[in-house]
């Protein structure tokens, strides 16, 4: 028997498997181990191949077409550090909720631990990490094709979010032309060839549960939470909460419309506060809170109950509110429990939202990223999508924007990482296959400038805003030693983005004022592909002009 073509006939099953499933993308990064599996994808038609040298940025990748697509994606690495590079995604998706199928290439076993070459220990590398973790053997055909596939569908049944990794060691020969070798192993499993169900069906749905007395609860003076939302939840969830008259906190990628907007300020304002404290609920809706004020008011909050609804598992809560943690899809949930038509009951925040909006009008006449931040909405493409990065442009965003309600809107806020920021945009843009505007930081930039290939094959025009204030400057916005902050915080690289740019055959540009900022912007949705748009500004305009606000509005 030819091991070779034995390997790309498990290799095959194991792709056909992951298509019943519902993966569509599979993404590839170079490596000899692997070409089993890598030739098992290409041959099957049903997958969209995505490749990149570089696997860390692959993971990223993937993560972007699962926040786009809402489908499981799949990828495929060799043996070695190739496997470690997407670690950071998977730790991501598992916070966030994205399903990412992680087949990586192994050497046999008799190759581990005795000093052959791209050989380390890769069962269970990602610890507690991934939802499910599957250590294949060699394969052989003393294995019959049924156990590998009713493997592979329990496993992918048991993850409704985050990573399955599926550890797949071939032995050599791994090239050779296809033969008959194991043709009649494969053909064992039957009619399933054409079929498009899995061979196995496991059923562990968990229904959404009415509770009992909402009937009493939304009589109540309740205040409505929203995290990280879709943009179809976010407007359902706008429209539930003004029907019951409660106050709705947006977070930036709520997708509410935010019609409190500028929370990260006004919270920081007793009279607030205060009308707050009289809230007997709290119902928070996705996870994964920005602003810094938001997240100590509630922290501090002590209603009578706190509820929490969420698609994804676990509690949620670092400030664990004695209520109810709910975990089901937010549109059926919000269709279970009806909202009754009632008068807010603090109309005053409307006023307080709308003083710390003007101030911040107020307070960003001046060309940066704060002007950026508060004006980003001029910018958006029409029918298209924002990807948010992290550190201080998400935190500025978040504080000075008002977003469009049911607009979307993308981040990787689980870990809240720099890492991977523009390969996951490329994703997110390659799965909906719409025009975006991304922006994100000159470190993140920097920390991910190889995935500036990625955008080369952007199928509509892609705007990445580079925000140059020359280092972490979130860190002037924290209590880091005064001496120390440049060197050991900061990080100032002294760097523009110009011929990282020209490098990788993107369009750039680097404006001056608003104006130009438009001017740029625009033809970036005029041109196809990408276009790298840097704002060098003043390092600590944008911190210094949030503390003032913050401090501003504490005061009024």
């Amino acid at each position: 028997m030819s091991i070779s073509s034995f390997n790309r006939r498990w290799a095959a099953v194991i792709l056909e498997t992951l298509t019943r499933h519902g993966v569509r993308h599979i993404c590839i990064a170079p490596g000899s181990r692997s070409t089993p599996l890598t030739l098992a994808a290409a041959e099957n038609r049903a997958f969209i191949a995505h490749t990149h040298f570089d696997e860390r940025g692959l993971g990223h990748l993937a993560l972007g077409l699962a926040k786009g697509s809402g489908e499981p994606v799949a990828v495929i690495v060799t043996s070695g550090t190739a496997v470690a590079n997407l670690y950071p995604a998977i730790i991501e998706a598992g916070l966030t909720g994205e399903k990412l199928i992680m087949l990586t290439a192994d050497r046999p076993p008799e190759l581990i631990d005795c000093g052959a070459n791209q050989a380390i220990r890769q069962q269970d590398i990602f610890a507690s990490h991934p939802g499910v973790s599957v250590a294949l053997p060699r394969p052989t055909a003393d294995i019959p094709a049924r156990w590998l596939v009713s493997t592979l569908d329990e496993a992918m049944s048991g993850v409704k979010a985050g990573a399955v990794h599926i550890n797949c060691p071939f032995a050599e020969p791994l090239y050779g032309e296809l033969d008959d070798s194991g043709l009649a192993w494969q053909q064992a499993l039957g009619e399933w060839w054409q079929s498009d169900q899995p061979w196995l069906r496991v059923s562990e749905g968990q229904a959404c549960l009415k509770q009992r007395d909402w009937f009493f609860w939304r009589q109540k003076r309740g205040v409505v939470i929203a995290g990280r939302l879709s943009a179809s939840e976010g407007e359902l969830v706008a429209a539930w909460a003004k029907t019951l008259g409660w106050p709705l906190i947006g977070d930036v990628l709520s997708q509410t419309g935010q019609p409190l907007p500028c929370a990260d300020l006004w919270l920081s304002n007793r009279r607030a506060t205060e009308l707050l404290s009289q809230a007997q609920l709290v119902i928070q809706f996705g996870a994964s809170l920005t602003g810094k004020r938001l997240l100590q008011w509630q922290a501090a909050c002590t209603p009578d109950e706190y509820w929490l609804v969420d698609s994804l598992p676990g509690r949620l809560d670092p400030a664990h509110h004695r209520g109810r943690r709910l975990t089901a899809n937010i549109s059926d949930w919000l269709e279970l429990h009806a909202a009754q038509k009632r008068a807010p009951w603090a109309m005053a925040l409307k006023a307080i939202a709308q003083e710390a909006s003007q101030s911040v009008e107020q307070a960003t006449h001046a060309f940066g990223e704060a002007q950026l931040a508060h004006r980003i909405t001029e910018l958006l493409p029409q029918a298209g999508q924002l990807f948010v990065g992290n550190s201080l442009v998400v935190r500025l965003v978040d504080a000075f924007a008002q977003l469009p309600a049911g607009y979307p809107v993308f981040s990787n806020r689980g870990a809240s990482g720099i890492d991977g920021l523009i390969s996951t945009a490329a994703g997110v843009q390659r799965a909906t296959a719409r025009p975006t505007l991304a922006i994100l930081g000159d470190l993140s930039a920097l920390y991910d400038l190889n995935s500036l290939a990625l955008l080369r094959e952007a199928s509509a025009p892609v705007v990445l805003i580079v925000v140059n204030n020359n280092g972490g400057q979130i860190f002037s916005l924290l209590p880091t030693p005064a001496a120390e902050r440049e060197k050991y915080y900061c990080m100032p690289q002294n760097v523009t983005f110009g011929h990282a740019a020209a490098m990788f055959g993107l369009n750039y540009a680097r404006p001056e004022s608003w104006q130009a900022l438009c001017d740029a912007v625009e033809a970036g949705w005029r041109t196809p592909g990408a276009t790298i748009v840097e704002l060098v500004v003043s390092p600590t305009e944008g911190a210094q002009t949030l503390q003032r606000l913050v401090a501003q509005v504490s005061q009024a």
